[in-house]
């Protein structure tokens, strides 16, 4: 399953804060019932590759509607040989780190 991943950074605001966004970018993925994890720097997120495009279009305009500019990054892991998922990736690095 495809595995994407999403940063919005808002351009011209008067905070550097912008931990608003991203509680907006997760009740977004919460609504649409997507399996998500939170880090630092970005949001990943897991579903069918249809979903992850509608999903991120959606935070993005969401972020746009609070902004009046807003970059967004996006990645997208597309595995076609396999399965994966969230968890897997992070246990694979663990694993090896071991």
């Amino acid at each position: 399953m495809p595995i994407l991943g999403i940063s919005i950074t808002p351009i011209g605001t008067k905070s550097a804060s912008f931990s608003s966004l991203v509680t907006n970018a997760v009740q977004t993925i919460e609504q649409k019932g997507l399996k998500y994890q939170v880090t630092p720097t970005e949001t990943i997120i897991e579903g069918e590759l249809e979903e992850l495009m509608e999903v991120a279009k959606e935070i993005h305009e969401n972020a746009l509607s609070r902004n009046t500019r807003v970059i967004t990054n996006i990645t997208i892991d597309d595995r076609r040989d396999k399965e994966m998922n969230i968890e897997e990736q992070v246990d694979i690095v663990k694993q090896s780190l071991h």
